[in-house]
């Protein structure tokens, strides 16, 4: 066997530093292709700054905003989300502060700047096995590969670019204290482990498993070296749930204390120390229950079964649901054959190498998500790329040529690059918005208080936040319940329901998160001036308080309570004019976006569902398509409908259903709607609308067609009495409730 071409004996320090440079380089131009090709539309402008393309990246956008200037210090879900990815906000905000860049720049660049450092790692792995060529290729491939590149290209400011890259790293360092029993290797890793929350706290659950398997694999095969002892109490202690200062603290001193006596102690006071901290990780940590949750929530399919029925969010997550084998494949290694390749790369690496079992959790994370969604392949990715290397070396090293063994080498890594390439150029997502969609909510910004809300789904949150100035009842981090709410706004017919909805639920909301924030830093700040507002301090237990720390329509309707209300007599109560409401303390707008039509079948699903059962209130019909062709009056839509424009009949599959309206609309240059409307048959419960500026079909049930996005936004439409349009143009329609 042809041994030496790949060895480290061959190649320098700086060499390998070299390679590093020249992967990292590499992963970062690729990330420049997207860039490249949406510099070319002006739509994906604003100010001047190419925008990024992830919703979530404005959330933490936001956060670093009210780091650096205090802006959005009104939003009180701004000052809790400070609690949370703190290592993301303040490195962007560290960035802003002191670099010549500007925020916007830095949110554009940071994914791409970050998650290539994940070369680093996985070359420094395949230096511990004394093949710095396989850590080599397998970082260039890794680095790009489907699921990593899209979860970390440029735009894609998103805790995503720390996630992979530091759980590989705490990989490495979990080996490195296993090849190396240097004692700073653990420090190291205790310094990993401290800092990991900090930027992708959801990542825990897997820390967790590579630490039992990194446990076990020191006990079982290391257990005459006290070194070893010394460094699970160490992680174990890293890994408690406690202030990290105080971990910090105990981790010098132990390991000091331990290194001065360590000759001194018998393994068996070894053991009992090791127990010590394993149980206090394990008990305080709830690390089995922990992992058993995180896999139940996204195993977990339907309604809500404790008190009313609601819907949940995960079911309609695409990056949460299953997946075809072949697409774990393709964003795992770029193609099926490369993924069955890599997991008998795994296998062969294991049997050689055997600390490389601790990567288990991470192939098992990849292999799950073929029933819990698209973004646990991610995770695989690194561990499954380096072992498919792993494997291109370990066979043609049976080759006794070198040169020959070499070049096959080289190119099986090649042909691994390709499928990962091609996708990347094919790649072409739009920035979350364009720039007249940023314009509305620039002008909503101009109109409204920064203690307003606006209420809108959850997808538009965190931009609404960003460029608004106004808070939101929910978003991409608060939307369970509470969806329920926005949903029936949308779809109901009544625009009393709406507006008393939109208005009980906000003041509602607004009291109890502040009274919930106030409470989360009076905690922490023993001096009352420090809390940021002066609201009265709730109690913990009051009502208004749960408002704020979780559902808002967990409240009103006192959920799985034992006084819990009737939530169908509860809605019909708030279609009365009349209805009490509580006192007005800021304004609401309602947010109606043109991008909501694909998805507002989704959207519908929350709120048309009776609580009390769980069950559809009404079948719900709502096809945005387009035009195929048209002949004799016979139109035929993308989606397989046809639509007899003079009989006014559709067919929708084998059913034929009479349409009651066929409107066109067009819009006109002073933003308002210009409406044709034909009576087909007044029995019928279908109605059709061509939105000509568009060149667009709607078909739709009547009642769905009388509800508040069809008729306010599509149409133009509404009770002058309860609404006031405060920015309208061809992509949004925004309304102020005047209530």
């Amino acid at each position: 066997m042809n041994k030496d071409i790949f060895k480290l004996d061959n190649i320098s320090t700086k060499q390998i530093l070299l390679l590093m440079l020249l992967a990292y380089f590499f992963s970062f131009a690729i990330r420049m292709i997207w860039v490249i090709w949406a510099s070319n539309n002006m739509g994906f402008f604003w100010n001047g700054e190419l925008m990024i393309n992830t919703n979530d990246g404005y959330h933490f956008a936001t956060g670093a905003e009210y780091l650096l200037s205090g802006k959005y210090g009104d939003n009180p879900k701004v000052l809790l989300s400070n609690h949370g990815y703190l290592g993301l906000q303040y490195t962007t905000y560290l960035l802003a502060k002191y670099t010549p860049f500007s925020l916007d720049t830095i949110i554009l660049y940071l994914p791409a700047v970050v998650s290539s450092l994940i070369v680093i790692p996985i070359i420094l792995t395949g230096t511990l096995l004394r093949l710095p060529w396989v850590g080599f290729f397998s970082a260039l491939i890794a680095s790009i590969t489907w699921s990593y590149y899209n979860r970390t290209m440029a735009g894609y400011y998103d805790s995503d670019m720390f996630a992979v890259f530091l759980q590989f790293t705490i990989f490495y360092l979990f080996l490195l204290t296993i090849y190396t029993k240097e004692n700073k290797n653990i420090l190291w890793l205790a310094f990993a482990l401290l800092v990991y929350p900090y930027f992708y706290p959801q990542g825990l659950t897997i820390t967790y498993a590579m630490f039992i398997f990194w446990m076990m694999y020191q006990l079982l095969f290391q257990r005459n070296e006290k070194n070893s002892y010394l460094f699970i109490i160490i992680a174990s202690i890293a890994l408690w749930s406690i202030a990290a200062w105080i971990k910090l603290l105990l981790i010098i001193g132990i390991f000091i204390s331990l290194l001065q006596i360590k000759n001194k102690l018998d393994y068996k006071t070894y053991f009992y120390l090791v127990l010590v901290a394993l149980l206090t990780l394990f008990l305080f940590n709830h690390i089995f229950e922990l992992i058993l949750k995180m896999t139940n929530l996204y195993l977990d399919r339907g309604l809500e079964q404790s008190g009313l029925h609601f819907y949940q969010v995960i079911q309609t997550v695409r990056e949460a649901g299953k997946i075809s084998w072949e697409t774990v494949s393709n964003r795992i290694t770029g193609h099926p054959i490369l993924l069955a390749l890599g997991l008998v790369g795994y296998i062969v690496l294991v049997v050689r190498h055997k600390p490389f079992i601790i990567a288990l959790p991470l192939i098992g994370v990849g292999v799950f998500a073929h029933w819990a969604g698209l973004r646990f392949t991610v995770y695989a990715v690194p561990i499954t790329v380096f072992s498919l290397v792993y494997l291109f070396y370990f066979i043609t090293q049976y080759i006794k040529n070198k040169k020959t063994s070499y070049t096959l080498f080289v190119t099986l890594c090649l042909f691994a690059i390709y499928p990962n390439i091609s996708h990347i150029i094919g790649y072409k997502v739009p920035t979350v918005l364009n720039a007249t969609e940023v314009q509305d909510l620039a002008k909503l910004n101009e109109i409204a208080d920064v203690k307003d809300y606006t209420l809108a789904w959850w997808d538009y949150g965190y931009p609404i936040w960003y460029y608004s100035e106004t808070s939101t009842l929910i978003d991409g981090g608060k939307h369970q319940n509470d969806n329920f709410i926005i949903s029936k706004i949308m779809q109901t017919s009544s625009p009393e329901l709406a507006v008393n909805l939109g208005r009980l639920a906000i003041e509602t909301y607004a009291v109890g998160t502040q009274s919930y924030i106030d409470f989360e830093y009076s905690k922490e700040h023993k001096n009352e001036d420090e809390i940021p507002h002066k609201f009265k301090m709730l109690d913990k237990d009051s009502e208004l308080y749960h408002a704020g720390a979780s559902s808002v329509i967990n409240t009103l309707l006192r959920n799985a309570q034992k006084d819990q209300k009737d939530p169908n007599l509860f809605l019909d109560e708030l279609k009365s004019n009349s209805h009490s409401l509580p006192k007005k303390t800021r304004d609401i707008y309602l947010y109606l976006p043109y991008r909501m039509m694909n998805i507002f079948p989704t959207v519908a699903i929350f709120g048309n569902i009776d609580l009390t059962t769980g069950k559809p209130e009404r079948k719900f019909t709502f096809y945005p398509t387009s035009a195929v062709s048209t002949q004799d009056g016979i139109i035929v839509m993308r989606n397989g409908i046809t639509f007899d424009a003079k009989k006014g009949i559709l067919n929708i599959g084998a059913d034929t259903k009479q349409v009651k309206n066929f409107i066109v609309t067009q819009n006109t240059k002073e933003s308002t709607v210009r409406i044709q409307s034909q009576l087909y048959h007044p029995e019928g419960n279908y109605a059709v609308i061509f939105m000509k500026s568009y060149g667009r079909f709607v078909v739709m049930d009547l009642e769905t067609f009388h509800s508040m996005y069809v008729q306010m936004f599509i149409l133009g439409k509404y009770d002058k009495n309860l609404f006031e349009l405060v920015v309208s143009s061809p992509y949004t329609k925004i309304y102020r409730l005047k209530k």
